[in-house]
């Protein structure tokens, strides 16, 4: 099933990720049915952020508290690779925990890409120009 990510939200992310450059970014998508509708930095807490994200425990729940009040749930996980390809790497296949889609940012080329994990399946990514639901 293709992703369908909204021009601002797409911006949105583009603009976390050049605010943690050289370190990797981390945050949350939230969606209603199958229009994704909110953003979610998160704080990357990482021993090596720059080739790593692991998102702080606390941000995470926050956003999903704040996903839960706006009537949201979790719909993708997005985070960057400031020096690598926007393809899942080994430690991304190993930490995957949620079943949905993650969103990959290869910062160097400007590439968004999304897979599900751990299985490394690429999903259809599309800008939505319109931030039109398609559900």
């Amino acid at each position: 099933m293709p992703l369908h990510l909204p021009r601002h939200l797409e911006t949105a992310l583009w603009e976390h990720v050049q605010r943690e450059v050289p370190c990797e970014c981390v945050g949350v998508i939230g969606a209603q049915g199958a229009a994704l509708r909110a953003l979610y930095p998160l704080r990357n807490i990482a021993r090596d952020p720059a080739h790593r994200y692991l998102a702080d425990p606390a941000s995470l729940l926050r956003a999903l508290r704040a996903m839960e009040q706006e009537g949201l749930t979790l719909a993708a996980i997005y985070h960057s690779h400031p020096h690598g390809r926007a393809r899942p790497s080994r430690s991304d296949l190993d930490l995957a925990e949620y079943r949905v889609p993650y969103l990959i940012a290869d910062v160097e080329r400007h590439d968004l890409r999304a897979y599900l994990l751990p299985q490394g399946e690429e999903v259809e990514l599309t800008i939505d120009e319109r931030g039109t639901d398609f559900s």
